[in-house]
């Protein structure tokens, strides 16, 4: 018998129940739209499943902006590491010191 610890998502038959639970909580949510009176400020907002459609595409949204950043803010995997061999050897020239391993 393994001695590692299971923890509760390591059982499919647990993540299948916390999606289940979530899918039953957004169809509730979706038929409470049918039933409850919501007083709205624009006209989009009495659309059915409004809310829904709208986060659903700012979280699209938000994806494809994160992406698009990525061309240009991403940095090679060794780069922090090359600055900071950089920055000691800077430091190690000017003093004459061995450098430690870190």
């Amino acid at each position: 018998m393994s001695t590692e610890k299971t923890y509760f998502f390591d059982k499919p038959r647990n993540v299948r129940l916390i999606l289940r639970v979530l899918y039953a909580g957004c169809a509730l949510l979706f038929a409470l739209d049918f039933v409850i009176h919501r007083h709205i400020y624009h006209s989009w907002e009495n659309l059915w499943g409004f809310y829904a459609l709208y986060g659903f595409v700012g979280c699209v949204l938000l994806v494809v902006v994160a992406k698009w950043m990525r061309t240009f803010l991403m940095r090679d995997e060794d780069y922090y590491l090359r600055r900071e061999q950089a920055a000691d050897g800077d430091k190690q020239g000017g003093e004459g010191r061995d450098h430690d391993a870190h």
